[in-house]
């Protein structure tokens, strides 16, 4: 049962595999089939004129024989009387004697269907033999005397072998003696005709054959090789996913060690001295008061508030960035647009932000995402790009949703700080690829120097709209 499960349920390589073996099985078998049906319409027909060939150098033989029979004794019939038995019985005589081969003599009717010469049956001899037929129902005599009435024609037909006793298939030639009306003729047996014909499609049989032997072995060759290259690639894409998997675990590792160590320092630099200072605050205060100092105690209390105040920002900050609450309350487009105010106020860059409101909103990964590469791309403009002005753009449209960052500043550099950025911009690259969406960096230098970011998620990342309740913020995201 689970080899079963396994065979229905193919994994990637054997799905490679299948999708490269599948259409090459039903090229080679159409071909296969469009050779076979081809080789056997050119044997048949080389064949058919083989058989064709043969049968008339059989008839043209028998026509020589008839021919020479009666030159033989043309000088008899060409002086005697229609009413000359003599003559009759000295040609019956001559046709008799003219027996050649182990097969072959002349036979001669008279219009009435009597048998008058049959040298190799001579029981038959002045016999009324009109309306014979063979085993198949073929008219043999009355055929004969048909054609020989009409001058001269061939016909075959089913005759006892003399050799044998056994019936095969006869050409005969007849002649028509129409003074004396005689049908005058002799014949052949064409077996070995039929015995090449039937050795010739044997042998385009076998022809076929190989040729679907050779074709299979070819095919049998060409999966193999598929096979083994499939297995191969999959092999080298399994290490380099491998790879990849292993990278992109480690970068993860340290992606998570930097994070801990940025918020580490700004706890311990940031809200940990400001508390130190609360503290000491609090403790003259304590002091003061311990000496009935009420006056001199109130300055170090409201420096504690403001200090606590500082500390309760700096929570807040902190917790912003590991995760944006207004992402979640609000969406996409109010956490970018405060993104942006807390950019401007924190940096002096005059920053812009656009959006414009559309009926359906994003996913929770790609808000996440989007936002984040919001976050990272304003963070690179902070350390490396020297820039003096920031314009971000957020809009929906009918294949889904784009988000467009752009700076005036120096554009993507060389050296240290382009390897410092580029950990940033691999991060959105694999962001955007988890969605399926597009990341496109455009960069210059110069006079008209910047950076364009543009991340577009496609359409399927899209929620339908809300019902009319949803607040224009929420269309937003």
């Amino acid at each position: 049962m689970g080899q079963l499960r396994r065979i229905l349920r193919p994994d990637y390589a054997q799905k490679l595999s299948l999708l490269a073996a599948i259409p090459l099985i039903l090229a080679v078998a159409a071909i296969a089939a469009i050779v076979a049906y081809q080789s056997r319409v050119l044997a048949e027909r080389e064949v058919q004129s083989l058989e064709h060939q043969l049968l008339e150098a059989k008839k043209a033989e028998l026509r020589n024989y008839v021919t020479q029979a009666r030159n033989g004794f043309y000088f008899i019939y060409g002086l005697a009387a229609p009413d000359d038995d003599l003559a009759k019985t000295e040609v019956a005589q001559i046709l008799a004697a003219m027996i050649y081969g182990t097969e072959g003599s002349f036979f001669v009717y008279d219009y009435d269907g009597m048998n008058l010469v049959n040298p190799r049956r001579t029981g038959l001899i002045g016999n009324d033999l009109s309306g014979l037929t063979d085993s198949a129902g073929t008219p043999i005599v009355d055929e004969l005397i048909n054609l020989a009435r009409q001058g001269s024609g061939y016909h075959t037909f089913l005759w006892p072998k003399p050799s044998t006793g056994e019936e095969a298939l006869m050409v005969a030639y007849v002649l028509g003696l129409q003074d004396w009306r005689w049908a005058v003729g002799t014949g052949v047996f064409i077996d070995d005709v039929l015995a090449t014909v039937a050795s010739a499609r044997a042998e385009v049989e076998n022809r076929v054959r190989t040729t679907f032997i050779y074709i299979g072995v070819i095919t049998l060759l060409a999966l193999f090789i598929v096979f083994v290259s499939g297995m191969l690639l999959n092999i080298r894409e399994r290490r380099l996913a491998d790879a990849k998997l292993k990278e992109l675990t480690q970068r993860v590792f340290d992606a998570q060690e930097e994070e801990r160590g940025r918020v580490a320092r700004e706890l311990h630099d940031g809200i940990s001295q400001i508390l130190v200072g609360v503290r000491y605050t609090l403790d003259n205060a304590r002091r003061r008061l311990g000496r009935d100092d009420q006056k001199g105690a109130l300055p170090p209390l409201d420096k504690g508030i403001e200090n606590l105040g500082t500390a309760i920002t700096e929570v807040r900050r902190i917790s912003r960035d590991l995760r944006p609450g207004v992402l979640d309350d609000l969406g996409l487009g109010p956490a970018v647009k405060a993104l942006a105010d807390d950019f401007r106020e924190r940096t002096g860059i005059d920053t812009d932000f656009a959006t414009v409101v559309f009926r359906n909103r994003l996913d929770q990964d790609s808000k996440t995402a989007l936002y984040r590469i919001a976050q990272e791309a304003l963070t690179n403009i902070e350390r490396h790009s020297g820039a003096t002005k920031v314009t971000i753009d957020l809009r929906g449209h009918k294949t889904g949703a784009t988000l467009r960052i752009s700076d005036n500043g120096r554009g993507l550099v060389t050296g240290s700080e382009r390897d410092k950025a580029g950990l940033g911009l691999r991060n959105m690259q694999e962001r955007i690829e988890q969605l399926d969406g597009t990341l496109r960096i455009l960069s210059s230098r110069g006079a008209d120097s910047g950076t364009v970011i543009e991340a577009r998620v496609p359409l399927s990342h899209l929620l339908p709209p809300e019902d009319a309740g949803v607040t224009q913020l929420e269309a937003k995201a």
